[in-house]
């Protein structure tokens, strides 16, 4: 999913389960005025919000956050091109998790079959 240039020279994300906007601004190197607006902009990106309207984000908010730095920054994209592409790819992981499960369900059903084989006794 994260296979972009300039992030390499992002800070690496430390193992904590939720960041506060100032942490995610580092870590991804846009500004707090700037993510509160892509929170308007993409649906993808839905950070917890608690007490006071803070805003807490998850790991996998601040890879979406890379992504989308990526692809306006330095691929190019305008708002709605790196909206889609992100939509376009969320398309592509469920057809691959589809394709997942059901080879997953083939070989359960064999599996099953050789269970179910002729009786030893």
């Amino acid at each position: 999913m994260l296979e972009l240039s300039n992030n390499n020279e992002l800070p690496p994300i430390p193992a904590k389960r939720y960041f506060a906007i100032g942490e995610v601004s580092e870590l991804c190197d846009v500004k707090p005025h700037v993510l509160r607006y892509w929170e308007q902009e993409f649906p993808q990106l839905k950070p917890v919000k608690r007490r006071g309207n803070r805003r807490y984000y998850q790991r996998e908010d601040v890879l979406i956050i890379r992504q989308i730095r990526s692809l306006l920054y330095e691929e190019g994209f305008t708002i709605g091109g790196a909206r889609q592409q992100l939509s376009n790819n969320e398309g592509d992981d469920k057809q691959k998790q589809r394709a997942v499960v059901a080879k997953l369900v083939e070989e359960l059903e064999e599996i099953l079959e050789l269970l179910k084989g002729p009786v030893k006794k």
